[in-house]
């Protein structure tokens, strides 16, 4: 039997309803999905492209009003129908009031399931259209990347411009700016994303195991070398390899990776025989590469090999417009996986967000959001954020003044603690009467 292309979400904690539910809509060739609980529910409608919602609305822990309410803000084109075995006006009303298409009550005929899905599918425009959530429009192309500013659209231009083919591409950018998302888009969006994608933290590898890591080696090559062993090259054979925080790799190991860009071809460590590959490489840094070439620690060659296509991801702080998207994203991320609910978070905590510099950048933004869902219970608000991310005065600019000034002012303090008492002021001062007479003059 061909399966229509509808997808359809059913959602309710009675098994015995869903298996119901989804005996009727695979009668009349409907791809059905079931979940029974919201926190399943949010998982499949983020996957998966959902083109009708049918929940119950009294269900444990998060119940089904609260679904439709998200729904309605992030899938806000999604028809919903609410079927409930305890009806009445008030929820009725209020799941109208949600943009509830239908509203069935428990037990339904078949006839009567039927002609509410029919009207509910009707209110898309059309039933092909891919349902996606408003800050995802933009960028769902491009898998995991979120932004709407010029910044990360000029990426994703790049980004639309390669990912058919398979010219070498360098990105650069500081830590925690998502250098390895953009790589992965360039695969995955492209035509090769069957073929295997390979990243390799140039970084984490030790510098004597590298070499041998990436392109393979002979039984017997070195201490240890008890096998053949392909490399990470020829494991990507097909597909991409990313390079990231390729300044870290030795001049021996550049010298070999010239010859892979160059000849296409990798020879493994211990041999003489070259093996033809068909990799597209990606390499990625937070360093000065043309810094390093003038030290002599980075090949020239080697870099304006890999620089055939640049790509500069901005620092978060050059990209504050997409602050709330990315804002968006973690919150809904681990609200559902540490509340099993739908988090938000106050215009005040968003302002002080917008307003930090990000050192960190992305990845900085993430931890600190995933420590305010843990930390809060519904809404995250300015207490839940770190004390470093608040404003904080600023003494830098405080006139300074002659010590004799400062002393005499402390002195002056002393003695109004004290009721004027002088010999128990010069006790605490650990002076005599004289002394303290004397400056008090000056």
């Amino acid at each position: 039997m061909q399966l229509r292309k509808e997808n359809i979400l059913v959602v309710d904690d009675d098994i015995n309803i869903l298996e119901l539910l989804q005996r009727h809509l695979q009668s009349w060739n409907y791809h059905v999905f079931k979940a029974i609980s919201v926190k399943e529910a949010v998982t499949i409608l983020r996957d998966t492209n959902i083109n009708l919602l049918i929940t119950d609305l009294k269900m444990p822990e998060v119940d089904g009003f609260e679904l439709i309410k998200f729904v309605s803000e992030h899938y806000p084109t999604l028809p919903k129908l609410v079927v409930t075995g305890y009806p009445s006006v008030q929820d009725s009303l209020a799941a109208i009031k949600s943009g509830v298409v239908d509203y069935l009550t428990k037990p339904f005929t078949r006839d009567e399931l039927k002609t509410a899905i029919d009207k509910s599918l009707l209110t898309s425009n059309d039933n092909n259209l891919t349902i996606v959530k408003p800050s995802e429009e933009n960028n769902k192309e491009f898998g995991e990347i979120i932004g709407n500013s010029d910044k990360i659209n000029h990426v994703l231009q790049i980004i639309e411009r390669v990912k058919n083919n398979k010219a070498t591409v360098f990105i650069k950018g500081e830590s925690g700016t998502g250098k390895e998302l953009v790589a992965r888009a360039i695969h995955y969006q492209g035509k090769f994303s069957r073929a295997p994608f390979i990243a390799v933290n140039c970084g984490g590898i030790p510098e004597n195991l590298l070499e041998a890591e990436l392109f393979g080696y002979l039984k017997g090559a070195f201490t240890g070398a008890e096998t053949n062993r392909e490399g990470l090259f020829q494991a990507a054979n097909g597909g991409t390899i990313f390079l990231d925080e390729i300044g870290n790799a030795s001049l021996t190991v550049q010298s070999r990776l010239l010859r892979v860009l160059q000849e296409k071809e990798v020879v493994r460590v211990g041999s003489t025989k070259a093996e033809k590959i068909d990799v597209r490489i990606i390499a990625a840094t937070n360093s000065d590469l043309r810094e390093m070439i003038q030290k002599q620690t980075f090949r020239e060659d080697l870099y304006y090999r890999l620089t055939v296509v640049e790509i500069n991801v901005a620092p978060l702080r050059e990209r504050k417009d997409d602050i709330h998207l990315l804002v968006d994203k973690f919150l809904f991320k681990y609200g559902v996986e540490y509340k099993d609910r739908f988090l938000k978070i106050t215009p005040e905590a968003l302002s002080v967000l917008k307003r930090y510099d990000w050192p960190g950048n992305i990845r900085e933004l993430e931890n600190i959001i995933q420590r305010a869902v843990i930390m809060c219970d519904r809404i995250v608000d300015i207490t839940h954020l770190p004390d470093h991310l608040k404003y904080e005065l600023n003494f830098s600019s405080e006139t300074l003044q002659p010590l004799k000034i400062i002393e005499k002012q402390y002195i002056e303090k002393v003695l109004r603690i004290t009721g004027n008492n002088k010999t128990k002021a010069a006790e605490i001062l650990q002076i005599d009467r004289k002394t303290l007479r004397n400056k008090l003059l000056d």
